[in-house]
């Protein structure tokens, strides 16, 4: 049972813990060793001399001390006398997290300095608690290659003194844009997999929904932040009805909407009215993409749902936020909303303009346009294209069975 209780500690308290490590030993490295050695110390300690009043402070207070016991011990200690005074002097500091840690360690993670790969990387391993191999899985790269990535990006960090803060309030929108562009690059990763043999990588939307939450907690007032959280929960409500017993994709219109989580929908339609009720806070691009995704989660049906209410969001979308892939969707949203002609122009508009060469989805948004009209040897032509693109099985799969299905 104690035992147990230091895995619940651990898990719920990780990334708390380890952004405060980072701050008061200031490197990431000496960090995630010392916590791993105070984490050995409670499994052997807890189970006899029982759980501590704050456990979290606890493990913090222990690190802390092994981390200055290790400096201490290694031969480099005359250029390090200063640090170890340092790190002594912190001994006397109130032993708990504070949350402005983890704040500071995400931007810290997410600084512009780094590549965006390394961004991702970082911010799963010290915020979302994977291990190296579990995010070098999730990205298909090797874990050796994953190892490498960390390694430079922590060097980077201690090299370029990246100072581990929040960003002054002059920066802090700019900075805080970058951040829920990594949060949410973990996300589509997770929903729509790039590459390998399945659609969805459940882990990696669970770790960004994680993050979005700890950025509204962290954030309370950023309205873009909470917006980003509900469209997450929102796109992750239909995981469930996405793919068959087979793990093939199942459009949205042929969903079983009954699948998909009530619980998840309430929490991210309330997030979007909120943001409605507060007028401004609604018109960020995460917020706009939030409210598409609730009138498709609200809907009863395919039929029932309010495409040219989409159609216009995504025309504020493509004002505020300019991207061939919105317009891309506006077009769909067209179509869907009974005008297939008007849909399909915008969509050849957009393949005549190469903003998309490429882009699988473009492909297959003409083929299926095509197919709603009849024009079934176009259809078919369009369908071969995309599958000359896709790098994903399960889509792969699904295009492959939309060919056959073509009369």
């Amino acid at each position: 049972m104690a035992t147990m209780r230091v895995e619940e500690v651990f898990g719920a308290e990780r990334g708390r813990i380890l952004a405060t490590l980072i701050r008061l030993l200031g490197d990431f490295d000496v960090a995630e060793e010392a916590l791993q050695e105070a984490l050995t110390a409670a499994l052997e300690q807890w189970p006899v001399a029982g759980t501590p009043g704050n456990p979290a402070a606890w493990l913090i207070s222990t690190a802390r001390h092994k981390a200055i016991d290790r400096l201490r011990r290694r031969a480099r200690l005359a250029q390090m006398q200063d640090e170890i005074a340092r790190h002594i002097e912190l001994i006397a500091e109130e032993e708990a997290p504070v949350p402005e840690d983890r704040l500071r360690l995400i931007f810290t993670c997410c600084h512009p300095a780094l590549s965006p790969e390394a961004q991702v990387a970082l911010t799963l391993r010290t915020l979302g608690g994977l291990s190296t191999e579990e995010i070098a899985r999730a990205f298909l790269v090797p874990a050796p290659t994953m190892a490498q990535r960390l390694v430079r990006a922590k060097a980077k960090i201690r090299l370029a003194r990246i100072p581990y803060e929040v960003p002054p309030d002059d920066a802090l929108a700019e900075r805080l844009e970058a951040v829920m562009l990594v949060v949410y690059l973990v996300f589509n990763e997770g929903y729509a997999a790039t590459f390998g043999a399945g659609r969805v990588r459940h882990e990696l939307c669970d770790q960004a929904i994680r993050l979005g939450r700890m950025l509204v907690e962290l954030l309370p007032t950023q309205a873009e932040a909470k917006g980003l959280l509900a469209l997450m929960l929102l796109h992750d409500s239909r995981r469930g009805a996405r793919l068959d017993a087979s793990g093939d994709i199942v459009l949205l219109e042929d969903q079983d909407r009954s699948l998909w989580d009530k619980a998840q929908i309430d929490e991210g339609v309330a997030l979007v009215e909120a943001l409605l009720r507060e007028g401004g806070s609604a018109s960020g691009s995460y917020a706009l993409q939030a409210a598409i995704a609730a009138l498709h989660a609200q809907a009863s049906s395919a039929g029932a749902t309010d495409w040219k209410q989409i159609a216009a969001l995504y025309g504020l979308l493509a004002n505020i936020h300019p991207s061939p892939v919105v317009e891309l969707n506006r077009a769909v949203a067209v179509a869907m909303a009974g005008d297939v002609e008007a849909g399909l122009r915008l969509v050849e508009e957009l393949d005549q303009g190469a903003q998309l060469e490429g882009y699988h989805l473009l492909s297959v948004a003409r083929a299926e346009l095509l197919r709603r009209l009849g024009r079934h040897t176009e259809s078919r032509a369009w369908y071969e294209q995309a599958l000359t693109l896709v790098t994903n099985e399960a889509e792969r799969r699904h295009l492959e069975k939309r060919l056959r299905d073509l009369p």
